[in-house]
């Protein structure tokens, strides 16, 4: 068996560069049984034997973090483990991420989790960024080893990092498949020394000889959370066909190469820019591919396979948006299309107060709103006017001293004012943007480009002296919204 190659994630820990993910649990468990914790532990054994000494987990993938707490108990110190917390959408205080953590440490029997990953299901509600801050803390307290991410992208990922929190790694979707972090993820992670870890890599196992020219199957007959999500996947990116002349492009590579279809797809994903290691699902004392797996060091891509692998991705349609964009806006590219199984309901960022009159008001809770009298945003019949916004949260100014960053959480801001009040981004039909240092002024035009490019709202920018240190920006916006919601 060939030896598993191994990084460093960050200064004390090295991981194997595939780990084994343990989503899958969740899904055994679907019908309302659980998986035994010591068998699971048991299963755990052979995959650190075989050198897959790595697991990837998260507070809701069924009795995973139990699991893995059984083994660390058995056998401590063996193995590295990676988990998530993805609080539901709203405030959370610093004693509920506390809690959070706790729970964590105490079902994995840790005196500290070696690595948190953060998911945060909205950008527009400031509160997101309370959840990490308070993160920061228990990293610094010594509960968490290290803070990374899950399903977040390029902006905020370096506004996090513009803010001076020490991120890791950055956990998203990347595959032949699905090629978002690709681009502008990868630059970035690449200058600011954050490792990409990447699921999706097999596709939930359609990229595997099973479905080689096999019929379109029924979205509603797969068997797996992970193949209803995948097959949505297949269709945003042009359909079955376009999928049939990728798995058959990595079907001759396989050939070529003497390995499995998944491990070809694997090892072009190990081989990316940035990616530090792919997470492989397994389906602890059901099905496992060990030897498999570790076969994919034995082994690298030819260039003629490449060249044929490279031009059947090409011919893909792009997955639309970026990094953890499938989890936030349509389409919801999840196993049950929609968010509907992962929460209820999707909070307002902001409280709203009616008055006076027919006036409906969003209001931030800053100290400025009732010293100088206005709120963040007002709406009147079917318009909302959004105040002047600056890169501010609480008492601290998000995004450090990079202009862009300060830009994208302008807009955030903007965004939870207009949805609080029952409106969405592309009702937004005039901007105005306000900038200190004229050289800043393309970075502040590409956020704004970013987030409404596709509807071209009117926007005047001009130089002016903002009120504040360190702010470099400052934005306000109207909106028209459809009905009288």
């Amino acid at each position: 068996m060939s030896k598993v190659e191994r990084i460093e994630l960050a200064p004390g820990l090295e991981i194997s560069r595939v780990l084994t993910g343990l989503w899958q649990i969740a899904d055994m468990e679907r019908d309302g049984g659980t998986v035994d914790t010591a068998a699971g532990a048991t299963e755990m054994r052979r995959y650190v034997d075989a050198g897959l000494t790595t697991f990837d987990m998260a507070d809701h993938y069924g009795s995973s973090e139990l699991i893995a707490g059984h083994f660390s108990a058995e056998s401590p110190g063996e193995a590295q483990l990676l988990t998530k917390w993805v609080p539901k959408p709203g405030v959370h205080s610093a004693q509920d991420v506390r809690a959070a953590v706790e729970t964590a440490r105490s079902r994995m029997q840790a005196d500290a989790i070696d690595v948190l990953q953060f998911h945060a299901w909205s950008y527009s509600d400031p509160s997101w960024l309370d959840c990490i801050f308070h993160l920061q803390d228990l990293r610094d307290e010594g509960l968490i080893r290290h803070l990374a991410l899950t399903n977040t992208d390029t902006a905020h990922l370096r506004m996090l990092l513009d803010c001076g929190i020490d991120i890791v790694s950055n956990q998203v979707c990347y595959s032949l498949l699905d090629q978002r972090a690709a681009g502008a993820m990868t630059t970035l992670c690449r200058e600011r020394g954050v490792t990409l870890l990447a699921f999706g890599t097999v596709a939930g196992g359609f990229f595997s000889e099973r479905w080689l020219g096999a019929p379109e199957p029924e979205l509603d007959a797969l068997e797996t959370w992970s193949q209803m999500k995948y097959k949505r996947f297949i269709d945003a990116a042009g359909g079955w066909a376009r999928y049939q002349d990728l798995l058959s492009a990595l079907a001759r590579a396989a050939r070529r190469l003497e390995v499995s279809i998944a491990n070809v797809a694997c090892r072009c994903m190990l081989d990316a820019p940035a990616v530090g290691g792919i997470i492989v699902g397994a389906r602890l004392g059901r099905s496992e591919h060990i030897d498999e797996t570790a076969g994919l060091f034995a082994f690298s891509i030819d260039e003629e396979s490449r060249e044929e692998i490279d031009a059947a991705v090409a011919a893909l349609d792009p997955i639309p948006g970026d990094c953890g964009d499938e989890y936030r806006k349509p389409p919801f590219l999840t196993a049950a299309g929609d968010l509907s199984d992962h929460f209820d309901e999707m909070p307002p960022p902001y409280p709203v107060e009616e008055g006076p009159g027919d006036r409906r008001r969003a209001l931030s809770g800053t100290v400025w709103e009732d010293l100088a009298g206005f709120s963040r945003a007002v709406r009147k019949g079917d318009r909302i006017f959004v105040s002047g916004t600056t890169a501010t949260h609480g008492d601290r100014l998000i995004g450090g001293d990079d202009a862009g960053s300060q830009a994208h959480f302008c807009l955030d801001k903007i965004e939870g004012a207009i949805r609080s009040l029952g409106g969405t981004p592309d009702d937004v039909v005039r901007t105005r943007i306000y900038v200190v240092n004229p050289d800043d002024a393309e970075a502040i035009s590409k956020a704004h480009g970013a987030r409404f490019g596709h509807i071209q709202p009117a926007n005047t920018l001009v130089r002016a002296g903002l009120i504040g240190e360190g702010y470099l920006v400052e934005m306000e916006a109207e909106a028209v919204v459809d009905g009288n919601g």
